[in-house]
């Protein structure tokens, strides 16, 4: 079902530091930021190998990273899973008895189609999949 993992998200207050974090520290390269108005965030993405990490950064409190944040603080906020065709994957996802934030695909960073699971039928861990877009 899933291919690979396409990435690890991490909720960030200080999106300028946390930058720093990995590109100086851990020399991961950045190789993507861009504002995702339709999940409320600034993202960027480093490479490491052929996966990412995604650091998100909330564009208000009342977003979904910004309550992550309120209750959790930063830290881990998902893990991403890539997969051939989203559509197909929810619905086999919920023929198996899964609970799903999104029945429908939404666009993600670089023009995927992503959606979640809820974390209450996936071990407790916010989990997205992932149909990257054309060329990613």
């Amino acid at each position: 079902m899933f291919a690979r993992v396409d990435h690890i998200g991490v909720a960030v207050e200080d999106l300028e530091a946390a930058i720093a974090l990995h590109a100086e520290a851990y020399d991961m390269e950045l190789v993507h930021r861009e504002v995702v108005e339709e999940q409320g965030v600034e993202a960027v993405l480093l490479d490491v190998g052929e996966n990412h990490v995604e650091l998100l950064r909330p564009l208000g409190d009342e977003t979904p990273v910004g309550r992550f944040l309120a209750k959790r603080g930063p830290g881990l906020h998902h893990v991403a899973y890539q997969v051939v065709d989203v559509q197909a994957t929810l619905i086999a996802l919920r023929e198996r008895g899964l609970r799903l934030i999104d029945e429908q695909p939404r666009i993600g960073i670089r023009g995927s189609r992503v959606a979640f699971l809820h974390p209450a039928s996936s071990g407790g861990v916010l989990t997205e999949i992932v149909q990257p877009s054309e060329g990613h």
